[in-house]
C-alpha cells in the first residue's frame, strides 16, 4: 500500500498535535490545583511522545513539501484538533470565532498550495 506523502504528513501531524494540545492544556483542568512546575514535568512528559511523531511527520512531509506549506499544514490541523478539545473537554463554548479563525486557515491553505 502506497499512502501518498501528504496524506502520512497530515495524519503524523493530527497524531502529534493531540499530545501537544493536551500537552499545552489539559493541565488547566486537570492540575490547576498543583504546583505550575508539576504542571510543567506533566505537559513535558506528554511532550516527548508528540516530538516522537512530529519529527518523522515534517521529515517525510519535506520530501514533497516546502517548509511554508508543511507550517501551514501544521496550523491547520492544530485549529481542527483545538477546536473539538476546547468544546468537548475543557467544556468550553463553541465559538463563531473558530468559524472565522478556521476560514482564514483555509485561505492560508489555498495561497500556500496554489503552486505559483
Amino acid at each position: 500500500m502506497n499512502i501518498p506523502v501528504i496524506v502520512q504528513t497530515a495524519l503524523l501531524l493530527a497524531a502529534s498535535n493531540i499530545f501537544m494540545t493536551f500537552a499545552w492544556y489539559a493541565h488547566l483542568k486537570n492540575l490547576s490545583d498543583r504546583a505550575w512546575w508539576i504542571a510543567a514535568l506533566s505537559s513535558w512528559g506528554i511532550a516527548l511522545f508528540e516530538y516522537l511523531i512530529q519529527v518523522p511527520a515534517n521529515r517525510i512531509g519535506h520530501s514533497e513539501l516546502d517548509l511554508g506549506q508543511l507550517k501551514i499544514l501544521q496550523e491547520a490541523i492544530t485549529l481542527s484538533i483545538f477546536v473539538p478539545f476546547a468544546v468537548l473537554y475543557m467544556e468550553e463554548p463553541l465559538k463563531l470565532d473558530y468559524l472565522w479563525a478556521g476560514l482564514c486557515i483555509l485561505g492560508a491553505v489555498y495561497f500556500i498550495f496554489r503552486g505559483g
